[in-house]
């Protein structure tokens, strides 16, 4: 029965997450945190932090995680498909109908409109991970004042080296988990 709600669970995830992993966040989200209580919110948002990392898209590093972690190597498997055959059916028939179809006003217009909703997507699902890391809950609290200041100060760091010096995210990355990893352990 899991490996049956663990399919359909990411398969539904793989149908409906236009847009790419960061706007499958949420539903992943909604899935394996609310829906089927699999994981609790910091077990997602390490799982999450993993699949973002790891090479390969994050929908499906994130299905096979959370697979992984509900029904072991068979879960694993079975989430993992899930989340694949949906895109396979869907990028196949869209791809066809595309290059017959390209030059249409309402394809274009079609395009043009999933794009808010896509960045929507991607600023929900960032933000959850953000209050999540600052204040330990998916949502804004109703007083702030219990921010944790170490991950603010490395998401700071962070956001300043990315945006005033362009480095390598990957060093950016690894720099941070150096920076909790001393920070942590002295506070």
């Amino acid at each position: 029965m899991i490996y049956l709600e663990l399919f359909w669970s990411f398969f539904q995830i793989g149908l409906f997450s236009i847009g790419g992993g960061y706007a499958a966040m949420p539903l992943i989200e909604q899935q394996v945190v609310d829906l089927h209580p699999w994981l609790t919110m910091a077990q997602f948002a390490d799982i999450m932090t993993i699949a973002e990392m790891t090479p390969g898209p994050i929908a499906i590093n994130s299905a096979t995680f959370v697979g992984i972690q509900v029904a072991g190597f068979g879960g694993a498997i079975v989430a993992t498909l899930g989340c694949v055959a949906p895109s396979c059916v869907i990028v196949l028939t869209l791809a066809y109908l595309y290059y017959h179809f390209r030059k249409l006003t309402v394809v274009q217009g079609i395009l043009a409109g999933l794009r808010p909703a896509v960045i929507a997507m991607i600023a929900s699902a960032g933000l959850s991970i953000v209050f999540m890391a600052f204040f330990g809950q998916r949502t804004l609290p109703a007083d702030p004042g219990g921010i944790d200041v170490v991950a603010a100060a490395i998401f700071a760091a962070c956001f300043f080296c990315l945006r005033k010096w362009k480095v390598n995210p990957i060093g950016v990355m690894a720099g941070a988990g150096a920076a909790g990893l001393i920070l942590y352990s002295i506070f």
